[in-house]
């Protein structure tokens, strides 16, 4: 047997095996746990951390305003240097709608070894601890929430005892590039952390979507957040395994009615946005990289090379295995398909996907090792000294 029909015997192996026994990540059916609503309902502060959000303001905020929330809950909105007049939009959108209270505070610039976002973070849970809250809801400014999103996700913390509950945002998909990006992006985030294996007992697994995170004040004292985690890139997956590393209960599901109203309708603005913290993913280790360059091809562009080159040289076997191997890959990514309620056609695309992802993440290595990596709206974080339990 040749080179080609064992990599390609290894590829449907592979596939198998994600069909099967990897969380059943493929299944898009994961929404909010069964809830009840609580006797009484808790007291909650949503902190939401914003730099130069101008443009998508107008259609988050009025959405957390708008909460219908049977219990206390209040706004901090923390602008985080922005040049856009973030914060002075943020009032006048108050003003305007009305709604929940809003408070606007800024914290300065972060002090080495802080993210800006964490940063920001950090402010406004001092702020929010004032009104001494069972729950926070840590949102991003470029999210939209169904009027009750705040209401359904204490429910379910409530019901199941969950200390996290993380609902993963429907990002927008409108532009050609979105189509053909974006619902992968969560495909593959899912097949790194199936969202199943998140609130099994005893899974070491944990994510988080930070776009939609709701915490308990309790868990997120006894995991020391956001301090614990501050110089975090990937804050949203570091923040979930610090809570369940410190005992909380986690949960992560995709979302119905909560949305990303942040545009990215060109390859580039998808390419800064996936590579600007692809590398940190990875550890910012050359070894990981490599393994996950080949992991990459052997998966996701090893079945269509060996179907077209069975084809084309007349063998039968590389061309049946490459065959069936692009067919599981293609029905795994129907489900985020028509989640994201877009054409089935973009499904046997997913190996030219896989491969800008590829790209995306060597070049997110490349901008590392030049200085430029994890670079986001004027900042740059170098790699961070390990904390501890990294080392």
């Amino acid at each position: 047997m040749s080179a080609v029909v064992w990599t390609a015997a290894a590829s449907l192996a592979a596939w198998l095996w994600l069909l099967l026994g990897q969380g059943f990540f493929w299944r898009t059916d994961l929404r909010l746990p069964p809830r009840r609503e609580p006797d009484t309902w808790p007291s909650v502060c949503v902190v939401v951390p914003a730099r130069d959000e101008a443009a998508v303001l107008p259609q988050s905020l009025p959405s957390l305003l708008a909460q219908d929330y049977p219990g206390q809950a209040e706004i901090f909105l923390v602008d985080d240097g922005s040049s856009d007049g973030t914060g002075t939009l943020a009032r006048a959108l108050a003003d305007r709608h009305g709604g929940l209270p809003l408070t606007v505070g800024s914290p300065g610039e972060p002090p080495p070894g802080w993210t800006g976002k964490l940063w920001a973070v950090r402010h406004g849970i001092s702020l929010a601890h004032t009104r001494g809250p069972r729950y926070l809801l840590l949102t991003d400014a470029d999210i939209a929430h169904e009027p009750d999103s705040l209401r359904e996700l204490v429910a379910a913390a409530e019901t199941a005892g969950f200390d996290l509950v993380s609902q993963m945002a429907r990002l927008r998909v409108a532009s050609m590039w979105e189509r053909l990006v974006v619902p992968a992006f969560v495909y593959f985030f899912a097949q790194l952390y199936p969202f199943r294996w998140i609130a099994k007992e005893g899974s070491r697994t944990a994510a988080a979507a930070g776009g939609c995170v709701l915490l308990s004040a309790a868990a997120a004292e006894r995991a020391g957040i956001p301090d614990s985690i501050r110089h975090a890139v990937i804050d949203d997956v570091t923040l979930a395994r610090a809570v369940k590393r410190s005992g909380g209960r986690i949960w992560l599901g995709l979302a119905e009615r909560v949305d990303s109203v942040r545009p990215y309708p060109g390859l580039g603005d998808l390419w800064r946005m996936v590579s600007r913290s692809a590398y940190a993913q990875l550890r910012h280790h050359p070894l990981v990289l490599l393994g996950t360059v080949l992991g990459l091809a052997l998966i996701y562009l090893v079945p269509p090379v060996a179907l077209f080159a069975g084809l084309a040289t007349d063998r039968a076997v590389p061309a049946v295995l490459g065959g069936l191997a692009w067919l599981v890959m293609t029905a795994t990514y129907i489900p985020m398909l028509r989640y994201y309620r877009q054409t089935l056609w973009l499904a046997p695309l997913l190996p030219f996907t896989a491969f800008l992802y590829l790209l995306m993440t060597v070049d997110s290595a490349v901008q590392h090792y030049r200085g430029r990596g994890a670079a986001w709206k004027g900042r740059t974080y170098a790699r961070p000294d390990p904390t501890p339990d990294q080392r």
